[in-house]
């Protein structure tokens, strides 16, 4: 499977797509991506439910699906994404950031730091060569994703992005997870509905935003992988 190039990566084409895709399943935006890109797309995942990586695998068998190993996941974290892999014959690659012994420690003093030498730097290096990238991002994670595109252009990246859950709420990912028999997250049962690293993660109380325990008590609300 090849990369159609009559698809340039034009900023027009781009919105046009997203806005003929608006009300698409994530399946049919997912099946658009690999007609379109082929082999040049990738697929990042975080594991923090199994929505997006069953949707790619029994969607684009075989599809590239990279996983970014900070060095803080949880250990239940890497334990349920081995569980996936198995179950779904995921073709997943695990990358991992390249570290320097200043950054040891780096959250507790500089987490937007400790977030691009351990997250950035290695989804960098995930999409070099790649023409699209498909991300797990959903509008319902919080108000600063709530407009976010189906279909998108990373000026600086210089990559297509395609979020394909981009309109599923939290009831549509736990419905879609009773349907497809999918297990969660160790995690999610524990207060955690949106999983990052174990240093700046905490449970949430009921009725709390999703993202509300990713780094509690500061401004941080993203690591900077979605500019």
């Amino acid at each position: 499977m090849t990369c159609d190039t009559a698809f340039a990566p034009n900023l027009m084409d781009i919105h046009r797509a997203s806005s003929e895709l608006a009300d698409a399943a994530p399946a049919d935006i997912l099946r658009w991506a690999a007609d379109r890109f082929g082999d040049d797309l990738v697929v990042t995942a975080s594991f923090g439910d199994a929505t997006l990586v069953h949707l790619a695998a029994t969607t684009i068998p075989g599809v590239e699906i990279a996983l970014i190993d900070t060095g803080y996941l949880f250990a239940e974290t890497l334990w349920y994404a081995e569980r996936l892999r198995s179950m779904l014959d995921l073709n997943l690659t695990i990358i991992k950031p390249r570290l320097q012994a200043s950054d040891a420690d780096r959250w507790q003093h500089d987490p937007d730091g400790c977030c691009g030498v351990r997250k950035v730097e290695p989804l960098n290096r995930a999409l070099e060569g790649r023409a699209a990238w498909a991300s797990g991002l959903r509008r319902s994670d919080s108000a600063a994703r709530a407009t976010a595109p189906i279909i998108s252009y990373d000026l600086e990246r210089r990559i297509t992005k395609i979020n394909p859950l981009a309109s599923m709420s939290d009831d549509d990912v736990e419905r879609y997870h009773r349907v497809n028999d999918l297990p969660h997250n160790p995690l999610t049962d524990r207060g955690y509905p949106s999983i990052g690293c174990w240093p700046c993660t905490r449970p949430v109380q009921p009725g709390d935003d999703a993202r509300a325990g990713r780094w509690a008590d500061t401004e941080k609300t993203e690591c900077g992988l979605h500019l």
